[in-house]
């Protein structure tokens, strides 16, 4: 705590050691020594199907490209696959939302990659720079990862099974390439 009050430094989000599964601790031993937090659900008599939430109104916005913004798509594989975890409680909505619309603005840089190129004029000199937009891709694409990481870290954390199906982060370039043929 520094002296006016204020909390700095310490360890940042990503950093260091990665927390292993509840999974591999239970199967090594737990050699921690620590007690380890197992949720243990009851198994209600009759399962009832609930649907993912409504997407916020910002991703079904018309874009000006007058391309698609896929978010709400996205928001909704993503809450599929952590409800049929069952985990959809534990990751934050937010942190859905930032997901999905961090996702729909990659996929809309990269359209415009392919529809200007990777090469822009100079505003005053006239001489090809790189796109701007190639730029833009990478910030999305990073943070498409740490969102994702987050979300994933939180499954990796409160399953008990090992989980070998294909998860939402394989769809996003099946997404992209079907929306460059307009499917």
């Amino acid at each position: 705590m520094a002296k006016d009050g204020t909390a700095r430094g310490g360890q940042r989000f990503g950093q260091g050691r990665p927390s292993k599964a509840i999974k591999e601790k239970i199967d090594s031993g737990n050699p921690g020594g620590r007690k380890l937090q197992i949720m243990d659900l009851p198994e209600p008599p009759d399962m009832e199907g609930r649907e993912a939430p409504d997407p916020r109104d910002y991703m079904l916005e018309k874009q000006q490209s007058g391309i698609d913004l896929c978010a709400a798509d996205v928001f909704k594989e993503t809450w599929e696959w952590l409800a049929s975890l069952g985990c959809e409680k534990l990751v934050s909505r937010q942190l859905i939302d930032q997901y999905a619309m961090s996702v729909a603005r990659w996929i809309q840089c990269e359209h415009a990659i392919s529809r200007y190129s990777m090469l822009s004029k100079h505003p005053t000199s006239g001489k090809p720079i790189a796109s701007p937009f190639v730029t833009m891709s990478q910030n999305y694409m990073k943070q498409t990862n740490q969102l994702w990481y987050q979300i994933y870290q939180v499954v990796k954390e409160n399953c008990l099974t090992d989980y070998n199906g294909a998860d939402v982060q394989d769809d996003v370039m099946e997404r992209l390439l079907r929306a460059r043929k307009g499917l």
